[in-house]
């Protein structure tokens, strides 16, 4: 009989692959980027800005957790576009161990109703409860969370901020506890499974969301015709496409300043989480009813 203290056993490793859902404009890419710690996603003021499924990893000691951002789920247009998005949505939810569903401090309507019709019963749900920072009065908060709560049953509800940072360690914490143990499915170093081409149209049509108008973001897409790499320099050449012959002069604005204005920016942050030199070639091309063609679609990448 030894007489040594019993040893306790090491904390299994967890890793599995998370959800994030929620409609559209409360913060599901701002929250993935926050949770990863660098920005994959891209964001804008304007609903509809994730139209892909992206996926970023975690990983830290005892766990490694493979986040899904998804479009937000669309009840107000009927276009292929949109019936894709909404299919990657519901797919999403199938394929994963827990989801966090994002839903915005004391603004829950409809929208976010028909989204939570989709979550399967099976599947732990951790509600993120965003934006808590524009919230004045924090009193008004643990109401909205009590009618939250009769909505469906929760593994966790957790209030937070993803442009600030507030209390996304302990939401992070929540999701680790809910996932499956096994070992990790990705390397170490890995932080996304999207490609680098993929990665540079999404911050190009990011540029495109903030810096025209309201409307026109929405009748744009980017096709990169050719991403290589040559001396250590990404050499990218993207085409703008527009649904109207009038759009193309907005998007390349007066002499050109508005498309130069795009594509700086957007090279500046391709440089940025690329890590090294990138030149950008944009133009503009009029490619009528992409957004409702499935061929045009499946070119452009998007999940069928």
């Amino acid at each position: 009989m030894s007489l040594r203290p019993a040893l306790e056993a090491a904390p299994a490793h967890r890793a599995g692959r998370v959800a994030i859902v929620g409609r559209p404009n409360v913060g599901k890419s701002a929250l993935l980027n926050r949770l990863v710690g660098l920005k994959l996603s891209i964001t804008s003021s304007k609903p509809q800005t994730t139209r892909q499924r992206i996926t970023g990893i975690v990983t830290r000691p005892g766990a490694q957790v493979i986040f899904v951002d998804t479009p937000g789920y669309q009840t107000e247009h009927c276009l292929a576009l949109n019936r894709v998005m909404n299919r990657s949505v519901a797919a999403s939810v199938r394929e994963v161990d827990a989801v966090v569903w994002v839903v915005e401090a004391l603004n829950y309507d409809e929208r976010d109703a028909a989204m939570g019709k989709l979550l399967p019963h099976r599947v732990p749900v951790v509600l993120a409860i965003n934006k808590v920072d524009a919230v004045r009065d924090k009193r008004l908060l643990l109401p909205f969370i009590g009618r939250l709560a009769r909505e469906r049953e929760f593994a966790e509800m957790i209030p937070v901020s993803a442009t600030r940072g507030t209390q996304v360690s302990e939401l992070l914490d929540a999701i680790v506890k809910l996932l499956p143990e096994g070992p990790p499915l990705h390397g170490g170093d890995e932080i996304t499974t999207v490609s680098e081409r993929f990665l540079a149209a999404e911050l190009l049509r990011e540029k495109l969301f903030r810096l025209l108008g309201d409307e026109l973001p929405y009748a744009t897409a980017v096709d990169v015709e050719q991403f290589k790499t040559v001396g250590g320099v990404r050499r990218i050449h993207a085409a703008v496409l527009v649904d109207k012959e009038g759009q193309k002069a907005i998007v390349i604005g007066k002499r050109g300043e508005k498309l130069k204005a795009v594509a700086t920016q957007a090279r500046h942050d391709m440089e940025r989480l690329f890590g090294g030199r990138v030149f950008l070639e944009v133009w503009v091309r009029v490619k009528r009813g992409w957004a409702d063609n499935q061929a045009a679609l499946k070119r452009l990448g998007y999940d069928s």
